[in-house]
């Protein structure tokens, strides 16, 4: 039986597709960033909303409708804030603590986990209570309620990706 070969342009769509975000990363690195964000952001509240009402209704509670006015706030803050923010948070952290300084790898976690997270969660409750067009009380009584436990949970959880992602991803430019 005769063997075809392939020719390369006949590359599978995600390939082809990946390439393209590739292209654009770094032609718009903010844009492109900040719509990722976004997008990833609003599919990620989606997402816990889904799973929320399938854990209702597993335990015969009813459950609430999909929030799409709270999946658009995500999606405005990832696009306005966690994109553009984040970017330049790299971009800053290769400047101060350069991959020739012995320590790097663990003053780069310090840096993110001990003063960007928690700031950067402040900022996400802010700009939240913003969106939702609550008062400054309602701001006050979140964070009383949940910014601490919300931080140590972020600590827990998203320690182990921060140190591949500060470590290894390179910056993208």
């Amino acid at each position: 039986m005769p063997v075809q070969s392939v020719p390369v342009r006949d590359v599978s769509v995600h390939y082809r597709l990946l390439q393209q975000y590739l292209f654009l990363l770094k032609k718009y690195p903010i844009l492109t960033k900040s719509i990722t964000s976004g997008i990833l952001s609003a599919l990620g509240n989606l997402l816990s909303q889904v799973l929320e009402a399938r854990k209702r209704a597993k335990n015969g509670v009813p459950a609430n409708e999909i929030d799409k006015v709270g999946a658009t706030r995500y999606a405005i803050y990832g696009l306005f804030i966690t994109g553009p923010v984040s970017h330049y948070f790299y971009q800053l952290m290769e400047l101060w603590i350069p991959t020739t300084d012995p320590l790097c790898i663990v003053k780069r976690l310090l840096l993110d986990r001990l003063i960007f997270a928690p700031g950067f969660l402040l900022l996400f409750y802010f700009v939240m209570n913003i969106l939702e067009a609550k008062g400054w009380e309602d701001f006050e009584k979140k964070m009383r309620a949940s910014y601490w436990s919300a931080l140590k949970m972020n600590w827990k959880v998203w320690t182990p990706f921060q140190f591949i992602n500060i470590n290894f991803v390179p910056v993208q430019v």
